[in-house]
């Protein structure tokens, strides 16, 4: 039997998602079903799948309702696996709502969306939206990580911002370019959920009036490269801040291959800005 669905593809620096409406969480797609909505031979294509559903409407909304969250984003990376959250999709989500009028959001108010993360508080910025990811972790103890084009293993610090990342320090730009992430980096010990990995090379100087500058590339789990990863950007502004130090800044850019975003560190929480765009509407036939 096969059934038709309306969709929209949308992307956050390049980061992009297939937006299937479902406000009555009506849909109960298989990871199959989800793989082949992303796929970018056969189907729309995209990095991930961006069910957007009321918070009441799925039993992984309860804490989203409760905390006043009338919308939840349930995010699945391209081979239709779950994620616990997406920092360049909920901006996407975010601006899916608004151009569609499902939502609004005044200058200087805030809105609260739904993820598996927990319910996560958003406002407009200067670079598009920004969302406060919640408290991160530096891990304890160096993961090995091995990579097609560098010659060494190398040392990468365990980052947790609602989703595990490792993040590793290269010398140069050109060792940063000759990466060949077709392949997946190989962990050493391996996270028991797996993790995304983030490379990346600071900026000369470093800080350039109180704002942290760098670039990065990321492999995402269950995905493979991406030309932006939110959630890693995060990751990668926390390494590096804590391997530069005390005096090192809370405000940081970070370049990556579909734009620049920006990260800043309040307390014990990190918040991710950046653009978001909508690119074209349809339907498809979903098996």
């Amino acid at each position: 039997m096969t059934s038709t669905i309306s969709f929209t593809k949308g992307h956050g620096t390049g980061n992009d998602f297939v937006i299937v409406p479902d406000p009555d969480g009506a849909l109960d797609l298989s990871a199959t079903q989800v793989a082949a909505l992303c796929d970018r031979h056969f189907g729309i294509g995209g990095d991930g799948m961006l069910r957007v559903v009321r918070s009441t409407a799925t039993s992984a909304g309860a804490d989203a309702a409760a905390a006043g969250a009338e919308w939840f984003m349930d995010y699945r990376n391209a081979d239709g696996s779950i994620a616990e959250m997406c920092g360049n999709g909920i901006r996407v989500f975010l601006h899916y709502l608004l151009q569609t009028g499902l939502a609004q959001l005044p200058d200087g108010d805030e809105i609260v969306i739904g993820t598996r993360n927990g319910p996560l508080r958003m406002t407009r910025s200067d670079l598009g939206y920004e969302v406060d990811l919640g408290a991160f972790r530096i891990e304890s103890g160096d993961v090995l990580v091995r990579a097609r084009g560098l010659d060494v293993p190398r040392p990468g610090l365990g980052v947790d911002v609602g989703n595990p990342h490792v993040v590793v320090a290269l010398s140069t730009a050109e060792e940063l370019a000759g990466l060949d992430l077709t392949a997946i980096p190989i962990l050493d010990p391996e996270p028991a959920a797996g993790a995304n990995v983030e490379f990346v090379v600071p900026s000369d100087p470093l800080v350039v009036d109180g704002v942290g500058r760098v670039r990065m590339r990321v492999f995402e789990r269950g995905v493979g490269e991406t030309l932006s990863c939110g959630t890693g950007v995060c990751a990668t502004a926390l390494a590096v801040r804590d391997w530069a130090g005390a005096s090192a800044p809370d405000n940081w850019r970070v370049d990556v291959p579909g734009g620049t975003l920006g990260v800043r560190i309040v307390g014990d929480h990190v918040l991710l800005s950046g653009p978001a765009q909508l690119v074209f509407s349809g339907e498809i036939a979903l098996a």
